[in-house]
């Protein structure tokens, strides 16, 4: 056997009695949940949404595509990409069947895959609000159409679907939409020198390539990333030809060239500016173009923008985007934890991007990153019960002032039924069904296991890894390996930046390896090993760096890769009066009963008196009458999931 072969992952099943709480509960909660949502057949309200924009409390997805397909009569109703609600849906179906085989549920999607073929058109164009009510302006106004973004989102779910099923038709409808695509736009004559406002066909069309083996995908994905910013004035010369104030979205076209990437060539980009979840789908476009292509350019700006979002623009959490005007990110250490967005769409984004980068090199801070986002900001966007959501997840809230300050109405304090603009709900569910293919990155002849998550993983050769631990609460893993055919292999397992120390056990024997950016490796030639991995999970007391103003004088909990938080059911009221010392005594306990199971950490605070009201609003300081109490914490993902108060990541110090 030729040692160097390279090694194919065919499988990996979780085991991990937390993540499987959660695929369970999208496969028996969220699917049946959302589905309804989309069929008009839930009792829900968006009442509370402030991003509904005059939407009701209906989704009408499915009936825009009845429309476009013939089936129905009516106007389309929703946003111009309303109909990637139904795609990211169907795409989480699609990967829930790996692991949970469902016979109805795939009639359904069957059926849903022969409403989409038939809403297509002969072309292979498909954007139903065009299709319905504006057939003459496709493709005339992409800074607001999001025709692209669109259908590459049901190119990503067609892809999934054929992969989970063999379905041939849903890959069809997918290769027909790109063949559409590239007929209309490029550099040649007749042909559209532009691209989507939003990025995402860039990343679809690369899958595409990586199913179908077909080049032109991956040619067009790789022009739609260098042609962005060449013109800047795209956009304005086609608003302006299609009519300057007939706007698709309203005020979109007031929003500056950074805001779409456009203002300047991608590879001249110094920092990671606009929109975040434009950001990162641009991201994670460029690292897998960069992958199969080879260009430096593309992969000189992925490492810029990642070195800048998550070394200046980053929330502890893993949450991106610091304003609610535009979703976006602000400036460089501009991190506000009480009006920020943090968007739960930009995380799942974020993990495609760091997933990329692990597929490019072999560096522990991209797999720190997707842990962080796995266990702490995609996460907190869906409650426990699988039936409400966070479009935006705050640091620091408070319903009062939710309520009454108009400037953090954006900010809720219990997850909502739906929104009117409801990407990010079934944008989680197709991260957390996905999950599995998140924990390995093969490269040659070399494993990378960079997610703790416990798993029973089968590659070519015989060789299988068996994954053992209770991640994120305890930090014991333990690798049964077996290698019975392949010869020798090399398996690198991520050393957490979390963890400054660990203990390694191979065979039963204690060994110091050395961490290569991140890394640490071994070669595996035995036909049976095991080893054991115990890491640090300590709490730890965390600062912002002193550039980060909102955050100075003040810390955060860390245990693990959790991030902690403090919430107004275990902590009297107002969470401001507290200041709990860097160096204050903390203790820990795992709590099978509370929020599905968490660990809770005490720290000993000293909780200042609240002043009377009606004193006067403004005194001589006095001494502080400070009272010592032991405040409670919670995993931030599991905030908001009991009454509806205070909470706070960042203390007083």
């Amino acid at each position: 056997m030729d040692v160097a072969e390279k090694i194919n992952l065919q499988n990996v099943a979780v085991t991990s009695d937390f993540w499987n709480r959660y695929r369970e509960l999208v496969v028996k909660e969220v699917l049946p949940y959302q589905w309804k949502v989309m069929n008009d057949e839930a009792n829900i309200s968006i009442a509370e949404d402030p991003q509904n924009n005059g939407r009701d409390q209906n989704s009408h997805a499915i009936a825009n595509l009845k429309i476009a397909a013939g089936q129905m009569t009516g106007h389309h109703y929703g946003f111009p990409f309303q109909d990637t609600d139904v795609y990211k849906w169907l795409e989480a179906a699609a990967y829930s069947f790996g692991y949970h085989p469902n016979p109805d549920l795939k009639k359904i999607t069957d059926n849903l895959i022969d409403l989409i073929a038939d809403a297509q058109d002969d072309d292979g164009y498909l954007s139903t609000f065009f299709q319905i009510d504006a057939p003459e302006r496709k493709f005339k106004r992409l800074q607001q159409s999001h025709e692209l973004y669109t259908m590459g989102h049901y190119i990503e779910a067609g892809v999934a679907y054929y992969q989970a099923t063999g379905n041939q038709k849903a890959l069809s409808i997918a290769t027909r939409m790109a063949d559409c695509i590239d007929n209309h736009f490029g550099l040649d004559d007749g042909k559209i020198p532009g691209y989507d406002g939003h990025p995402e066909i860039e990343l679809a069309l690369s899958r595409l390539y990586e199913q179908t083996g077909t080049k032109k995908y991956l040619d067009l994905a790789h022009y739609f990333l260098n042609q962005r910013g060449q013109d800047p004035d795209f956009f304005t010369k086609q608003d302006k030809a299609d009519g300057w104030d007939n706007e698709i979205l309203p005020g979109m076209r007031d929003l500056p060239k950074t805001y779409y990437q456009a203002a300047e060539p991608i590879v001249d980009q110094k920092t990671a500016d606009g929109h975040a979840v434009r950001v990162v789908y641009l991201c994670t476009g460029m690292a897998y173009v960069a992958r199969f292509t080879g260009d430096k350019g593309l992969l000189e700006a992925c490492h810029r923008f990642w070195n800048d979002i998550v070394h200046r623009r980053m929330y502890i959490t893993g949450n991106i985007g610091s304003t609610t005007t535009g979703e976006a990110f602000t400036y460089d250490y501009d991190l506000p934890n009480d009006t920020m967005y943090g968007e739960t769409c930009a995380s799942v984004g974020m993990s495609f991007f760091a997933r990329q980068m692990l597929n490019i090199e072999a560096k522990g801070e991209y797999g720190d990153i997707l842990e962080k986002e796995l266990f702490n900001g995609a996460l907190s966007g869906m409650a426990l019960d699988g039936k409400h959501f966070f479009y935006v997840n705050p640091l620091e809230a408070d319903p009062v002032a939710s309520k009454g300050n108009p400037g953090k109405s954006h900010v809720l304090t219990h997850r909502a039924d739906w929104f009117g603009c409801a990407c990010c709900p079934a944008n989680l569910a197709r991260l957390i069904t996905s999950v599995d293919q998140y924990l390995y990155t093969v490269n040659g002849n070399t494993i990378l296991s960079h997610q703790f998550i416990s798993n029973d993983a089968t590659f070519n050769d015989g060789i299988k890894i068996q994954q053992t631990n209770h991640f994120p609460w305890s930090g014991d893993i333990h690798y049964q390996i077996s290698n019975p055919n392949h010869g020798t292999f090399k398996l690198g397992i991520r050393i957490p930046s979390w963890s400054a120390k660990y203990d390694l056990k191979i065979g039963g024997v204690t060994k110091s390896l050395p961490v290569q950016e991140g890394f640490i490796y071994l070669d595996v030639a035995a036909k049976s090993l095991t080893i054991d991995l115990q890491l640090d999970m300590s709490t730890k007391m965390m600062r912002a760096s002193n550039r980060v103003e909102s955050d100075f004088g003040k810390i955060a909990v860390q245990r693990g890769p959790v991030i902690y938080a403090a919430e107004q059911a275990d902590n009297e009221a107002p969470l401001w009066l507290y200041h709990v010392n860097s160096e204050a005594k903390t203790s820990y306990h795992y709590d099978d009963k509370l929020l599905n199971g968490v660990g809770v950490i005490k720290v000993a605070a000293n909780r200042e008196r609240l002043d009377p009201d009606g004193i006067s609003l403004y005194q001589p300081v006095q001494p502080a009458t400070d009272t010592p109490v032991d405040m409670t914490l919670i995993p931030y993902y599991a905030w908001a999931n009991r009454e509806n108060g205070q909470m706070r990541v960042w203390l007083n110090s």
